[in-house]
């Protein structure tokens, strides 16, 4: 079996499997970019599918508002608070219906915060205290109410697992999405007027290299195509490589981006297994 580890190190950050190449571009505590090489484009949807609406992460779920005397009703306190994004470690977390507890709530599929707060300025997401110092709210500078005064928040709150497709509040993936590489070429004899044309362009949007155009972020493709359909350059041709994918997506904080990406195939896997299951019982 290969050895992931040396394999990664060889390939420079980069993965190979059955064909298919892997190059981790940029990836950030809530941001990543990945090049991807030979996958087919209808598996590569169905991990963006799975991230927004099958990958499971922490909201909150029940709202107990012991004292409101804000300008906000307690329905719109309750739809802000949830939300939050709430920090998800998804290795010691049950979904409520399968604990152990038979959903009554216990540590290991419910966590648990208050919020107490009176008198004037701003109610915020941190403002919330965990039971456990460890479900911290990481995102803590998100505004829920004003106060005024002497006006009071005092509240409990219950966060649970759940999934995109049961509630927005459950999606930690936001924009998920895609770009094939392109291929930017012309013909040598027109290389005058491409010359030309890279004048009019922003600076170091692109560099020439031989018959080609190289573009210097991907995510700028729309920028060159706008030139070209403005400055009629018909002599350079854009060609779209589907055997090159540039897939990005970024998270709403619950999740870190690996984490993410790692438990969206690992949930593609479990869902090939289980009808590999169902498929042998045919």
């Amino acid at each position: 079996m290969m050895d992931a580890g040396k394999k990664a190190a060889e390939e420079e950050n980069g993965y190979k499997v059955a064909g298919m190449k892997v190059q981790i571009e940029k990836i950030k505590s809530k941001y990543a970019e990945i090049d991807i090489e030979n996958i087919p484009l209808y598996l590569l949807n169905a991990i963006r599918r799975i991230m927004l609406s099958e990958l499971p992460k922490l909201a909150i779920e029940d709202v107990v508002i012991y004292d409101n005397t804000t300008a906000l009703f307690d329905e719109i306190i309750s739809h802000r608070l949830g939300l939050v994004p709430i920090p998800t470690d998804l290795s010691l977390l049950n979904f409520k219906a399968d604990c152990a507890c038979n959903g009554v709530g216990c540590p290991s599929c419910t966590v648990r915060y208050t919020l107490s707060k009176e008198g004037g300025g701003a109610v915020h997401s941190g403002d919330l205290q965990p039971a456990e110092a460890s479900w911290a709210i990481t995102e803590d500078k998100i505004p829920i109410v004003e106060l005024f005064g002497d006006q009071r928040l005092i509240l409990e709150v219950e966060a649970v697992l759940g999934r995109g497709r049961d509630h927005a509040k459950w999606q930690s993936v936001i924009s998920p999405g895609y770009r094939f590489h392109p291929h930017i070429s012309f013909k040598k004899e027109n290389k005058e007027q491409v010359e030309e044309f890279i004048s009019e362009l922003p600076d170091g949007l692109v560099t020439m290299k031989d018959n080609e155009l190289i573009i210097s972020d991907i995510t700028k493709i729309p920028i060159l195509e706008s030139y070209m359909d403005k400055l009629h350059a018909d002599f350079i041709s854009l060609e779209k490589d589907q055997g090159r994918i540039h897939f990005h997506f970024e998270t709403d904080g619950s999740l870190q981006a690996k984490d993410a990406l790692i438990h969206s195939v690992k949930i593609f896997e479990d869902k090939l297994t289980e009808l590999q299951g169902l498929l042998k019982d045919l």
